[in-house]
């Protein structure tokens, strides 16, 4: 299969990409391609331009094509383009990762440079592995997730990630995993505005964990605070707070997976502020360059640093990490993103927002067949009544008119995902949420 709207001279072929993530024959049989962007729009090949209600892939906090962002990736790629990420560095990196500690929830200023929130979830995994040994635990050897949990694509991820059909295809994930039962009761939290009241006593889950596998044999729990890729499902009123306190005193380290939740999406630096709940080791991506050139990276506790400074000096503390940790360009791409989300004030403009979104959102829910509705800072979700004829069929036509009313939004399943960036104004989002009742209008 061939569009001619690649070049006259050289058609674009639809054959050889296998996309992720996607349904790629029906992608195919009607591509739907952006050519470009800027602030919140898409604009298409075909030359319509769309509102962005999904910040790209919760990425594009700033909004598409700053231009401070910009120009500092086109100053970098004409001064340093890369540098070898072993024994040597470069000092675009060192300054991130004093300008990370400036974000971070004490005393997580150790910073650890990945490539994706994939990575950072599976370093996060190996450092509280390797942290374990380093002190004498070597038993330590359990990990726990929780159901509907998402923690990227990388084996370890996959492994204590909860979402099914993202772990069906692959026989053998990594032994040792449990997971936690997931929060999301619709007896108990249907369309609930913020952090439902009920459902803080569902982090006791992990004390029975910890006594069925004994909790001297547990390395880490890892969580996302908001469960995004799930469809927004935001922690009752002290479960995160209960998972510290176990955490703690059973000696266990706990991750927070804040890829989505991180640089301003819950009107925060992180979810650990949001929630006043400081993890031991924080995996962030995404906002972190506004989607601009892929990083992440792994925020950690000081001590956990610490406990491998030691043997000869000449000798590597941990053997792990990427060819592209600490890439220069992406280095320079973050330091811009951070300097715009301070010097625009974008995350207060998140909290500003929030009551809006929250009053929006929530208003759609006679406007369609609706299971639930949930949201918390920028990001909601939309639970719709499965279609008889099959799973997921009524958020891909959602979907489809979404596109034809002007907005793109992220669908899973039957559940609609909604996170505008932070740059949004008040009737950029009404514009938003507009086309999306339309599209909801046609089920």
């Amino acid at each position: 299969m061939s569009l001619a709207f690649a070049s006259p001279a050289q058609p674009l072929s639809l054959d050889e990409y296998w996309m992720p993530f996607t349904a790629n024959r029906w992608f195919k049989k009607n591509p739907r391609m952006i050519e470009r962007a800027e602030g919140v729009r898409y604009f298409t090949t075909k030359g319509d331009t769309l509102f962005d209600f999904a910040s790209g892939l919760w990425c594009t906090n700033a909004g598409h094509c700053h231009p401070k962002i910009v120009e500092a990736v086109q100053k970098q790629a004409a001064t340093l383009d890369y540098s070898m990420a072993f024994t040597l560095g470069h000092p675009t990196a060192f300054r991130l990762a004093t300008r990370l500690t400036d974000f971070s929830p004490d005393p997580l200023n150790k910073i650890f440079f990945t490539n994706s929130g994939s990575e950072a979830a599976d370093t996060a995994l190996k450092i509280a592995l390797a942290w374990h040994r380093m002190r004498g635990d070597a038993g330590r050897t359990h990990l726990i997730g929780r159901e509907k949990g998402y923690h990227g694509a990388g084996f370890g991820g996959t492994s204590v990630g909860g979402l099914g059909n993202n772990r069906r295809l692959y026989s053998m994930l990594l032994p040792g995993v449990d997971h936690l039962p997931h929060t999301h009761d619709l007896d108990h939290m249907a369309f609930s505005r913020g952090q439902p009241q009920w459902g803080g006593h569902l982090a006791d889950a992990l004390e029975r964990r910890i006594a069925l596998h004994g909790g001297e044999s547990v390395a880490a729990v890892i969580v996302e605070p908001v469960a995004g890729s799930a469809g927004v499902i935001v922690p009752p009123v002290g479960y995160l707070q209960r998972l510290r306190e176990l955490c703690t005193k059973h000696g266990i380290l706990l991750i927070f997976d804040e890829v989505i939740t991180g640089f301003g999406r819950l009107g925060e630096n992180f979810g650990a502020q949001r929630f006043d709940v400081v993890p031991d080791m924080i995996c962030c991506a995404k906002g972190i360059t506004s989607g601009m050139i892929p990083m992440g990276a792994v925020l950690i506790r000081e001590d956990i640093y610490d406990a491998f400074m030691q043997g000869p000096e000449n000798a590597v503390e941990l053997t792990h990490g990427y060819t592209y940790s600490g890439h220069p360009i992406a280095a320079a791409a973050a330091l811009a993103t951070l300097d715009v989300y301070e010097e625009e004030g974008l995350f207060e403009n998140a909290r500003a927002l929030e009551p809006h979104f929250e009053a929006r959102i929530h208003a759609l829910r006679d406007k369609a067949p609706l299971t639930d509705i949930r949201n918390i800072g920028l990001m909601g979700a939309l639970d719709l009544e499965p279609d008889p004829a099959g799973a997921g069929l009524r958020a891909i036509g959602v979907f489809e008119r979404a596109w034809e009313a002007g907005v793109v939004i992220r669908m899973t399943g039957d559940t609609i995902a909604l996170c505008p960036p932070l740059i949004t104004k008040v009737d950029e989002l009404d514009a938003m949420f507009d086309g999306l009742e339309c599209a909801l209008a046609g089920i």
